[in-house]
């Protein structure tokens, strides 16, 4: 065992009541989103929204501190397409829940096939067959949303921030305990 991983060790180990409390509120957190799926769904469009607008009036300040034509109008038209996103998210959110969950779905397409033609370049290796599963649930899971837009666009992002929250708490939970 080296010494780093000594030191990471006692320091997980001393954090794990923090770990417990820290995956507690995750998964309630979890929970209330998948039990208001719209509600997270507005939730997390809003929160897009304004990170996208905050980042814009950030890039169009500091867009002013570019020299050259070229990098000082790309940096303005960076900041004003985040800005114009922000707006329309913040002012829009049913509209922004469609358009993240379009984004969502070709995200899942596109990391399933990648993760499908990974897992037949690893073959004959071990976990080969886990890749190739992997690839083909996020493939359906893009499959399932795409059909079911515009209606699922309600949804499917609390629905989907509702499991990552439970999984990541319950996960948290589970190493607090461990190190006891």
């Amino acid at each position: 065992m080296s010494v780093s991983d000594t030191l990471f060790h006692t320091r997980v180990r001393s954090s794990s009541t923090q770990l417990f409390w820290v995956g507690l509120a995750l998964v309630v957190l979890g929970i209330a989103a998948i039990a208001f799926p719209v509600l997270s769904t507005l939730a997390a469009a809003l929160f897009v929204g304004w990170t996208f607008l905050i980042s814009g009036v950030l890039f169009l300040v500091g867009a002013f501190s570019v020299h050259g034509t070229g990098p000082f109008f790309a940096a303005l038209l960076t900041s004003l397409l985040s800005i114009a996103a922000g707006l329309f998210l913040v002012f829009n959110p049913f509209a922004g829940a469609y358009g993240l969950t379009v984004f969502l779905a070709v995200l899942f397409l596109v990391q399933g096939v990648f993760e499908i033609v990974f897992g037949f370049e690893m073959r004959p290796h071990p976990g080969w067959v886990w890749m190739l599963l992997s690839g083909a649930a996020s493939v359906v899971l893009a499959l399932v949303i795409a059909a079911g837009l515009p209606t699922i666009s309600l949804i499917a992002l609390g629905i989907l921030l509702g499991i990552n929250f439970l999984s990541t708490g319950l996960g948290y939970i589970f190493v607090s305990r461990s190190l006891r």
